[in-house]
């Protein structure tokens, strides 16, 4: 019998370190505030990237971006930027992960990004795929003997390059994040090789566009994601006037 670590409540997935970070990081730093257990996958390095010294100031600010949020487990793939392409070898190891860790709830990126990185796109593949193949039987050879895990919600989150779209078919859910937007903010300034001072505009994007969401939705700041499975409650009157603090 395999050896497991303690599970994970929550596992999302990116592309390259910091997509996490931009796309659900309020929503992660609120989950680990409420006790939960919270973990980060990035499929590539993200290097090379024209700032970046290399892999090494990359994987420290990802560290950093994790302690931050209060992540207790962040691991990276070893698969190229720039060339990352939905695979059977890469939908395997992510499944792994997911095999390994058993998480309740999976974050990946819901849609592409145009005239932004193609492998973001990828990554919405690899990880549908990785869920499905992390709950198949009859396969242990290929998953070095790990137990087949079914996660039991998968949801999309938004790097917002242009307009947020829910894709057909998916249902929108807004996270209040208004007590961790700046936790999401203090993360994403970790990539100091990725927003230099040149490059500050993006913050007060980024919290324009929370404040945005959070507008649509009734609170002071929020975060957009997506699933196939329609939301629902038992407890309406809680869900539409959540408790404050």
């Amino acid at each position: 019998m395999t050896s497991l670590p303690e599970p994970l409540d929550v596992i999302a997935v990116g592309a390259h370190p910091d997509d996490v970070e931009i796309g659900c990081g309020g929503t992660l730093a609120l989950l680990a505030a409420q006790g939960h257990r919270i973990g980060i996958v990035d499929l590539t390095d993200g290097e090379p990237t024209p700032r970046s010294s290399g892999p090494e100031e990359r994987l420290a600010e990802a560290a950093a971006a994790a302690k931050v949020l209060g992540v207790v487990h962040r691991e990276t793939l070893a698969f190229p930027n720039r060339r990352l392409f939905d695979s059977f070898e890469v939908r395997v190891e992510l499944a792994k992960i997911f095999r390994r860790w058993r998480p309740r709830l999976v974050l990946g990126l819901a849609d592409k990004t145009p005239l932004a990185s193609p492998d973001h796109a990828q990554a919405v593949a690899i990880t549908e795929a990785a869920v499905f193949y992390s709950r198949l039987t009859k396969w242990d050879d290929t998953f070095a003997g790990l137990p087949v895990h079914t996660v039991p919600q998968l949801l999309g989150y938004f790097l917002f390059a242009g307009v947020p779209q829910v894709p057909h078919g998916h249902w929108p859910l807004v996270v209040d994040i208004a007590g961790h937007l700046e936790t999401k903010l203090a993360a994403i300034g970790c990539y100091k090789s990725q927003f230099p001072p040149e490059k500050a505009h993006v913050f007060p994007r980024v919290r324009a566009m929370a404040e945005t969401v959070g507008l649509m939705a009734g609170c002071a700041a929020g975060e957009l994601l997506a699933g196939c499975r329609m939301p629902f409650t038992a407890e309406p009157l809680r869900t539409l006037f959540p408790p404050v603090g």
